[in-house]
């Protein structure tokens, strides 16, 4: 099945240090023509080094690695330039870790004990732009965010212009910066623009933070 994005398949990098695991993953890969696995390595330097060479779709990211852990892994790729999706991928589904990957700028948490056709239907979700969470985390999340926001006023909708609620509402629905752009008609430098606009008006520090928060006031309906 094609990708809705992609007229190609979309290509992943997995940094996680249990061949296992990564054996795993790429059997699955192998029996889907909409994905394709172009690189794995068990050593976070080496997997930063060709996300940057190869500049794949995505990176499947493990979260806790002895070399590097993955909250680091992801900081660096962000800081040399890798503008693709990073999914964190691990064992933990304990609140702190699930926030502090979303907010150091992960495009999306995976649990390592979900079935393999949800894997597989959150990579398909990532390459359309979305976020790919497990299902069971959606809740925790939303609560996290309410015990661990330290805000001093509620986030109001009202501050807003009507160009950012629109976006916001975008971002709600899963939507990267890209496919917004393409929506609105506007180019992707833009639509940074107005996100980093829209997440100072609402103290918020992420794009996840202000899509849950948008879910939770019912923006995104």
């Amino acid at each position: 099945m094609a990708s809705e994005i992609y007229d190609e398949p979309a290509t992943l990098i997995v940094i996680d240090d249990h061949p296992l695991l990564r054996r795993g993953v790429r059997q699955l890969l192998e029996m889907e023509d909409d994905l394709a696995l172009v690189f794995e390595t068990g050593s976070p330097r080496e997997g930063i080094h060709q996300a940057i060479t190869l500049d794949p779709d995505m990176v499947l990211l493990d979260l806790n690695m002895p070399e590097m852990d993955g909250l680091e892994t992801l900081k660096h790729l962000r800081e040399e330039g890798y503008a693709g999706r990073v999914i964190m991928y691990t064992v933990s589904d304990q609140e702190d870790d699930v926030v502090d990957a979303l907010r150091g700028g992960a495009d999306g948490y995976l649990l390592k004990d979900m079935e393999p056709e949800d894997m597989i239907h959150q990579l398909r979700q990532a390459a359309k732009g979305r976020m790919a969470i497990s299902e069971n985390l959606t809740a925790l999340l939303a609560q996290a965010l309410r015990n661990q926001r330290s805000l001093p006023t509620k986030p109001s909708i009202n501050a807003l212009t009507q160009r950012e609620k629109e976006i916001l509402a975008e971002l709600a629905a899963g939507m990267s910066n890209k496919l917004i752009a393409r929506k609105l008609d506007i180019t992707e430098g833009t639509v940074k623009v107005h996100v980093k606009h829209l997440l100072k008006k609402l103290s918020l520090r992420s794009r996840v933070e202000a899509a849950v928060w948008a879910v939770q006031e019912g923006l995104n309906k």
